[in-house]
């Protein structure tokens, strides 16, 4: 699979180019051309390789270079319409998390704002292979980031070492996805990161042992 990444305002391949050599403006026109269509209301469902190629103004064989199906080139379409990754500061694991909560959130204010982004989630989520692919693609590696994060934090003695770590990332992001998800009328206000990821720290810190007074004569 080629996946795509913005860059400057551009669309360029993640991995290096193998076999013919990959042209920038066929990728942009068909990522362009499936935003088109979804823009125009046509499902997910109805979407073919035909049409698309026929709206980007390419051959079939130019998607099948770059992509092994729609289901490949649906994910790379929806993580193009996203924020991009952000790159972690490295400074603490709070840090880390902020930023990684931050994203979701930048993530959850796109989707509300954006109709086709919303109309796309869900319907990839009608769709079991569909979602499978974007749960492959996009939310694996993420998940994969914060539970990194979270083992250096253990590591540095910034988190108790009897902690189930895959929970841990779940009590950080689960409160954000409420929010983004779950209850769309509710606001994702700026320092909302910062606030989830301090009050669930309070209680995952490790306990400094109280000091031993000496008894009194």
């Amino acid at each position: 699979m080629t996946s795509l990444a913005k860059a400057g305002g551009t669309l360029r391949p993640a991995t290096p180019a193998r076999g013919r050599p990959r042209s920038e403006a066929v990728e942009r026109a068909i990522v362009e051309g499936v935003m088109k269509l979804l823009e125009d209301g046509v499902p997910l469902a109805e979407l073919s390789i035909e049409r698309i190629a026929r709206t980007a103004g390419v051959g079939k064989a130019a998607i099948y270079r770059r992509w092994s199906g729609k289901e490949e080139l649906f994910v790379d379409v929806v993580r193009t319409a996203e924020p991009p990754d952000p790159p972690l500061p490295g400074t603490s694991m709070r840090d880390d998390i902020v930023v990684l909560l931050e994203s979701l959130r930048q993530r959850g204010l796109v989707t509300r704002t954006s109709a086709i982004l919303h109309n796309v989630h869900a319907q990839m989520k009608q769709s079991p292979k569909l979602w499978a692919s974007y749960h492959e693609a996009v939310i694996a590696p993420r998940r994969r980031v914060g539970l990194e994060v979270l083992r250096r934090g253990l590591e540095n003695g910034e988190l108790r070492t009897d902690l189930d770590l895959e929970l841990v990332n779940d009590l950080f992001v689960g409160p954000m996805l409420v929010r983004a998800i779950m209850r769309p009328d509710d606001d994702l206000p700026e320092g909302l990161s910062e606030q989830i990821v301090d009050a669930v720290l309070e209680g995952l810190r490790p306990v400094s042992s109280p000091s031993v007074s000496s008894p009194t004569p």
